[in-house]
């Protein structure tokens, strides 16, 4: 694996533990970069310091954005406020600034109402940078495919030279693996998506969920077109299944890397652009 790479998922790691296990309390003086990740089925929000090291995050299940669009704006103000809240009291000071992400292609409105959203949980927007350049960021990736399977769609990106030069958005992702699981084992989508995230559940999901990971396989094969791509950068919480990996490297014919914490990826990099 690349050594970016490397180094990437040990500090996503230690970000995974801090929202996992957050300190009573934390005292630091320094300058702090937040980043705020509006997700389908997560909002996180990530102090890191001025080195891009993880200090503090806090992470919060919600359906506030769906396909990429904020469907429920007082809910998204409530949780990210309530998680600037959290993290303040364990620093016991406030933080001002902070960035945040959208989806490629997401037009000038939507976009205001993502900053609106940061804005009124009480942070000045920094920043507005894409989910792939964010991602990106992270990963150093310089040329490949950015795959962001999140909860209701599929984003690819193409990067050349660091930037990205082709964007699409499909309608496939961790919402149509939950109803696959749902209807297949008769339960409710609810408890399908605890399934999904759930470890000791993965080998007993997996064979049900393949088709829908090889139409993910045919989007990313349908948008490479002409651009020369060799490696397949796996981000987004869907990612994180055990084996979809493979899937996606034996149906595209490319290198699949994922890193160690999947969702963590873009929330990770928006702090990068709080500066």
């Amino acid at each position: 694996m690349d050594k970016y790479v490397e180094k990437a998922n040990y500090t996503l790691d230690v970000l995974a533990d801090l929202i996992e296990n957050k300190p009573k309390k934390l005292e630091y003086e320094g300058k702090i970069k937040a980043g705020v990740d509006l997700g389908t089925a997560n909002l996180v929000l990530t102090f890191l310091d001025e080195e891009n090291k993880p200090i503090l995050a806090s992470s919060t299940e919600g359906t506030v954005v769906r396909d990429g669009l904020v469907v429920d704006y007082i809910g998204a103000m409530k949780i990210v406020r309530n998680m600037k809240l959290e993290l303040e009291s364990i620093l016991n000071r406030k933080i001002e600034c902070a960035a945040t992400a959208v989806p490629p292609g997401t037009g000038d409105r939507d976009i205001d109402t993502f900053k609106n959203v940061v804005q009124g949980a009480g942070f000045q927007v920094k920043d507005v940078v894409d989910e792939p350049t964010a991602a990106a960021a992270v990963l150093g990736i310089e040329r490949g495919v950015v795959v962001d399977i999140g909860g209701g769609t599929t984003g690819i990106s193409i990067l050349q030279e660091g930037e990205v030069v082709y964007t699409a958005d499909e309608a496939t992702g961790g919402t149509h693996l939950n109803l696959v699981i749902a209807g297949g084992l008769n339960i409710s989508v609810e408890k399908a998506e605890k399934m999904k995230r759930s470890p000791e559940h993965q080998s007993e999901i997996f064979p049900m969920v393949i088709p829908v990971i090889e139409k993910i396989a045919s989007i990313i094969n349908n948008h490479i077109g002409k651009y020369k791509a060799e490696t397949v950068y796996l981000v987004g919480g869907t990612s994180a299944i055990d084996g979809i990996e493979k899937i996606l490297a034996d149906r595209t014919g490319l290198k699949i890397v994922k890193p160690s914490q999947p969702l963590l990826v873009t929330p990770l990099g928006i702090a990068f652009y709080c500066s």
